[in-house]
């Protein structure tokens, strides 16, 4: 029998594809069915990853198989060259670069690095509750800058609830800051979250040139965003700390398991990490970067590479690739060109209005859809644009068109307003229950969605004034 939020998804779908398949007849309008077989396909996906009705990685296999099948039924795609079609529209460089730096990321969290950092951090707090989310929280926005938040969270979280677990208070407060830091934090780089390597990869962004880019405007939303989880979290950070002293009395260096790794590991994350910098001088792409340096981790390391690539989070690669198949068809069928006339014609085809437009949509669509499939959606749509007469009048003279800034910082904030709207979210969120601990999608919205939409509006003041200072200077 199916339960309650299962039902209301089916219902969900089914009323969106009567209306799809209706309302353009009754306007007199002509669509062709692959076009409106893309769009049902597409919002299904989007509402059974919201209502989380079927696992993400299994619905956009499905919706990929669907959609594929559809345009072959239909002739948009010739059935013997369908195998070269999927490999066009799936977009390697982001599988590879994810898959290199989860290898690398699983061989470090094997040296226990991450338990180490986060006792060291509860010493360095004394007992102080703030002092303690305010390391935690810079630290995993830091490191979410270097490698993707979602294996940050995945590290991390267990660490919290082990160390929460011996002071006797609530974690929840400190994993939900954690994930709101990382999502920002990762926002400043092209590696830090996953829609921003999808787009860096679309638009050949390189490393420098997005940090450059972003990262004033995050490194200040973060100021604001630490002063918004003081005020949200007041209450529980005043609790009284139990059992400090067995946890000052802890011997940290007991919890690197093997030094020579770490060791290793280190010099390899370094120099990956300073490959992508320079990459577009070198012109080699980031996912050759991430798996040269994974492979060679691997040897120097010698670890068994089974136990290694079972760490690895195949469900999100298969996902990926599901959706860049699902967007590849929809872009094929017409969709996205529909879309963007349709956001010129919101705009009236102003450049700035355009910006806004895109920075908000990002961010409250973001907020009730995983915004890796937002992002995947959008950069076909961000292209489109890119080529309006008006758009290319006023933002030409950009060595990076703006609106793919836009679209970074509305997808990568958006994720914080609500538990499914990032992946970090969805990660914390899983995890948490296997500790025994539920976040619920309200308890998540009433601290997420007043947070994600203040840290939005800084961040596009911020964004907005920088571009409009570099735009006087060109």
């Amino acid at each position: 029998m199916l339960s309650k939020k299962n039902s209301i998804g089916l219902v969900l779908i089914l009323c969106f594809a009567i209306l799809i398949l209706t309302i353009p007849n009754a306007m007199g309008k002509e669509v062709s069915p692959i076009f409106a077989i893309s769009v049902v396909v597409m919002l299904s996906v989007y509402i059974v990853l919201s209502f989380e009705m079927v696992h993400r990685a299994s619905i956009a296999l499905l919706g990929a198989i669907v959609i594929v099948a559809a345009a072959i039924t239909f002739g948009i795609v010739n059935a013997e060259e369908s195998f070269e079609f999927i490999i066009d529209v799936i977009d390697f460089n982001t599988i590879g670069l994810l898959l290199g730096m989860m290898i690398i990321v699983a061989i470090l969290g094997e040296t226990g690095i991450f338990h180490w950092i986060a006792i060291k951090a509860s010493k360095i707090s004394k007992g102080n509750l703030w002092n303690l989310m305010l390391i935690l929280c810079t630290f995993t926005a830091v490191a979410s800058m270097l490698v993707d938040n979602v294996t940050i969270i995945l590290l991390m979280v267990p660490v919290t609830f082990s160390v929460f677990r011996i002071l006797n208070v609530s974690s929840i407060p400190f994993i939900i800051g954690q994930v709101l830091a990382s999502n920002i934090g990762g926002a400043a780089t092209l590696i830090g979250d996953p829609p921003n390597i999808i787009i860096g990869s679309a638009a050949n962004i390189d490393f420098i040139s997005f940090i450059v880019n972003m990262g004033p405007t995050i490194a200040i939303t973060f100021a604001v965003s630490l002063l918004l989880l003081r005020f949200i979290f007041r209450k529980e950070l005043k609790m009284q700390v139990h059992n400090f002293r067995e946890l000052m009395n802890a011997d940290e260096g007991a919890l690197i398991k093997d030094k020579s790794v770490l060791k290793k590991s280190m010099i390899v994350l370094f120099s990956v990490v300073s490959l992508f910098a320079v990459h577009s001088i070198l012109h080699l792409e980031v996912s050759v970067i991430a798996l040269g340096g994974a492979a060679i981790l691997l040897v120097i390391t010698r670890l068994h590479v089974e136990k290694v690539l079972h760490e690895v989070d195949w469900s999100t690669l298969i996902f990926f690739t599901g959706l860049f198949i699902i967007v590849g068809v929809a872009e094929q069928a017409g969709v996205i060109t529909a879309l963007s006339s349709v956001a010129i014609e919101i705009t009236g085809g102003n450049p700035w209005l355009t910006f806004l437009m895109i920075i908000w949509l990002s961010s409250i669509a973001s907020a009730f859809v995983d915004n890796i499939p937002f992002t995947a959606t959008m950069i076909p749509l961000i292209h489109t644009l890119n080529t309006n007469p008006a758009i290319v009048a006023a933002f030409g003279d950009f060595n990076i068109s703006p609106l793919w800034w836009a679209l970074a910082l509305g997808a990568d904030l958006g994720g914080n307003g609500t538990l499914i709207g990032s992946s970090a979210g969805v990660v914390a969120a899983g995890l948490s229950v296997k500790y025994g601990h539920h976040i619920s999608f309200n308890k998540w919205f009433k601290i997420g969605f007043p947070f994600m939409i203040i840290t939005v509006a800084v961040g596009t003041v911020i964004l907005t004034l920088l571009l409009m200072l570099m735009e006087a200077k060109l």
